[in-house]
């Protein structure tokens, strides 16, 4: 799938998705906010509603705002509703280490038939588990792996192998992207999405020398034109 847009702002996404180079969106409140999303919870639902019928068919992936468990499938069931190409994020545990999040990424896609992207994980063990617990998809943010010391690569070539080994559905997301250098090797290492923010996705398409040369062939252009 590739490149995902990171981004709550509706004018990067008209332009990218024109582009056709995005396979899909992700958000998450602290987006959100930066963004300048207003109006609660019901300012979130019409800024999500409007960008799924923007980028429908592709993917969507929204946050919940709570770490309770009856809170957490509430605003998911809630979220999910608002288009057919909405999937919901659910932290890999809670903010002090509560495992119960994963009772609920199970209960959402196996009895709700709800996709979840399971988010906030540091390492391919939690992606695992996450995968064992039936996530669509398994975000590692590589970024701050890379920050602590960890070679992101590593940690995302040796969760595809164990995905691909136990014939696991879900699919690897990696955000947390600090350099456009991280986009190509992470996919290179085995994802199958890198999140990327309309900087860094502006990045991949402008080189310096591409602009010298582009110049130098428009002046020579104009010279023969005269």
């Amino acid at each position: 799938m590739a490149i995902f847009i990171d981004t709550g702002k509706i004018e990067d996404i008209k332009e990218f998705h024109r582009m056709g180079i995005i396979r899909g969106v992700t958000t998450n409140p602290t987006i959100l906010l930066k963004e300048g999303v207003t109006g609660g919870w019901d300012g979130i639902k019409e800024r999500m509603t409007e960008i799924a019928a923007i980028i429908n068919p592709l993917p969507l992936s929204v946050e919940v705002t709570t770490n309770d468990p009856d809170g957490m499938i509430a605003e998911a069931k809630e979220l999910s509703a608002l288009a057919d190409n909405i999937n919901i994020k659910i932290t890999i545990h809670g903010p002090e280490g509560e495992i119960e999040n994963l009772q609920v990424i199970h209960e959402l896609e196996n009895v709700h038939d709800i996709r979840v992207n399971v988010t906030a994980m540091m390492s391919a063990q939690q992606c695992f588990l996450a995968a064992m617990a039936g996530a669509s998809y398994v975000s590692i943010f590589g970024g701050r792996v890379n920050n602590m010391g960890y070679d992101s690569c590593d940690e995302i070539a040796r969760l595809r192998r164990l995905l691909d080994k136990f014939e696991l559905k879900s699919e690897i997301i990696v955000g947390s992207t600090r350099e456009v250098l991280n986009i190509i090797e992470w996919l290179d290492s085995g994802a199958h999405i890198v999140t990327a923010t309309p900087s860094l996705i502006k990045g991949m398409i402008v080189h310096p020398y591409t602009k010298e040369t582009v110049q130098m062939f428009l002046r020579d252009g104009a010279k023969l034109r005269k």
